[in-house]
């Protein structure tokens, strides 16, 4: 087995992150809320497992992402982590867990770490929350921060356009960033903000920046599988690529599964005892 294979089988962990970040090879990061995904996920090869609180959306059905509980989370983690054998897993910390009073973040947060066995957790916020951060870190749990387009405030947006194109919003995230960096954070996650600004926080800070409609020049990509892979139909964002089309591939495959049923054509001879 060459050194490089050895490499590629070697389990993903923060440290490991900040060494790719060094060495200039990209971080390929994907959500994933179930077993089966992660494994077919994991044995792909994926760095970063993300178990994103957009389940509120691809699992859930809701509108946006506050919805989603702590206890709806632990489930879906769990599941995640146990299929991850390379893949960092990272979980989201939901809405209301992580807002200002650093005792509760941390309770919330050992509680997601003990009863899922996952190997980090994501945090949307900046100045506001890092005290809850430090807390959290400071307990030993390594924390990615989360900063641009925060899906937890869309009430406060009150719309998902571009973030940071105005020189405060942008000079804030920038502050915003190295407080995190300073704080602990072992990474960032940037979300739908100009390309250049992004670049700029990526070679700002020593710890990787991943990208979700940030642009080519940050330290890695994520997306939400869902997405990706074409199973939700009408989110369209110019940040997405499409790599496949499960949707139709799936709906043609029940379409026929019926129609052999009601003509009695399944089970046949051979499916039966």
């Amino acid at each position: 087995m060459s050194i490089h294979q050895i490499e590629d089988q070697r389990k993903v962990t923060t440290h490991r992150l900040l060494e790719m970040k060094m060495r200039g090879e990209k971080i390929s990061m994907l959500t994933a809320y179930d077993y089966s995904m992660a494994t077919i996920i994991d044995e792909a090869g994926m760095d970063v497992i993300l178990v994103g609180d957009s389940a509120s959306n691809v699992i859930c059905g809701n509108v946006t992402t506050l919805p989603i509980t702590l206890n709806e989370m632990i489930f879906l983690a769990r599941g995640v982590a146990r299929a991850a054998k390379r893949a960092l897993v990272v979980v989201d910390m939901p809405f209301g867990t992580c807002s200002g009073n650093p005792r509760m973040s941390l309770e919330a947060a050992i509680r997601i770490m003990k009863e899922t066995g996952a190997d980090s957790l994501k945090i949307e916020g900046g100045k506001e929350i890092v005290e809850d951060i430090k807390k959290i870190i400071d307990a030993g749990i390594p924390v990615m921060g989360h900063l641009g387009l925060m899906p937890q405030s869309i009430n406060k947006y009150g719309t998902y356009t571009v973030r940071a194109k105005e020189k405060a919003e942008a000079e804030k995230l920038l502050e915003d960033a190295k407080l995190l960096e300073e704080a602990g954070c072992y990474g960032i996650v940037l979300e739908k903000i100009p390309a250049k600004l992004a670049q700029k926080v990526a070679q700002l800070l020593s710890i990787p920046v991943i990208g979700i409609g940030a642009g080519g020049y940050v330290d890695g990509q994520v997306l939400v599988m869902h997405d990706m892979l074409g199973i939700s139909q009408g989110f369209s964002p110019r940040f997405l690529r499409r790599y496949a089309d499960i949707n139709e591939i799936a709906t043609s495959a029940v379409k026929q599964y019926i129609k052999d049923v009601k003509s009695q054509d399944f089970p046949n001879e051979s499916e039966q005892y």
